[in-house]
């Protein structure tokens, strides 16, 4: 029986966690238990996508890893298949969800993801992350409508110190473009997010600072769980200590 093929979106965002977690292939020894697992997953999300094509060039190269001396050349063809199943899956998913998958280095798609996600709101932004400095004003903060209260919640034993300063010279230079920024206590902040008008949740698997630069990196709409985290960090905004 062939395997039930899934929504687009939901193979395209675990395409691209696939290719995030890819196993090196390098070595004489036989493939690790890690390895083996990966290309099941990997091979089993070919199958799922319907291409016959794609399909049946995993499959080719697939034997060719168990030779040390064709093993790059192999990794290099089945990533190759997985980033075709990962660019049809985004052309066929709903606008919404296209770019949530940015490979590692692709400076220009990592802005334009975030920049897309804060320049839809009307009211309000709020950015959660552990680790912010000041490339969410220097990079972002531009994006998005005057008039629109940009809210930065960090963690107070984590925040760079650069992001302060930064803030205190938004605030003097921007009187239309309105920044709160507030410190969270120490390990309070589980999560790297973006809330949009207080009824969108995204979820952002690095810092801004970092986004994509050394890994692949994803921004994903939470929409099943967006209430409980919107209000969950709400309440942590509310009890954190004001910086400007």
């Amino acid at each position: 029986m062939p395997p039930k093929q899934m929504q687009p979106e939901e193979l395209y965002r675990r395409v691209g966690r696939l290719i995030e977690s890819a196993p090196a292939f390098g070595g004489i020894g036989l493939l690790s238990a890690d390895q083996m697992t990966w290309l099941g997953r990997a091979e089993a999300l070919v199958a799922t996508s319907g291409d016959v094509a794609a399909l049946a060039e995993f499959t080719l190269a697939k034997p060719k890893l168990a030779q040390p001396t064709t093993r790059a050349m192999a990794q290099q063809s089945l990533m190759l298949t997985l980033y075709k199943v990962l660019a049809a899956a985004e052309l066929a998913s709903p606008p919404g969800a296209q770019g949530a998958f940015i490979p590692v280095g692709s400076s220009f798609d990592a802005y334009a993801a975030i920049a897309k996600v804060m320049s839809a709101a009307k009211h309000d932004v709020l950015v959660v992350d552990p680790y912010m400095d000041d490339t969410v004003l220097i990079d972002f903060g531009g994006v998005l409508n005057e008039g629109v209260t940009l809210r930065l919640l960090t963690d107070q034993a984590t925040a760079r110190p650069n992001l302060a300063p930064a803030a205190s010279r938004w605030k003097a230079q921007f009187d239309r473009r309105p920044l709160e920024v507030r410190l969270a206590s120490q390990k309070a902040l589980h999560d790297r997010a973006i809330f949009i008008d207080r009824s969108e949740a995204w979820t952002v698997t690095q810092s801004l600072k970092d986004f994509a630069k050394r890994s692949p990196a994803e921004i994903v709409r939470a929409d099943d769980i967006a209430s409980l985290k919107i209000a969950s960090y709400e309440s942590i905004w509310l009890n954190s200590t004001i910086v400007v």
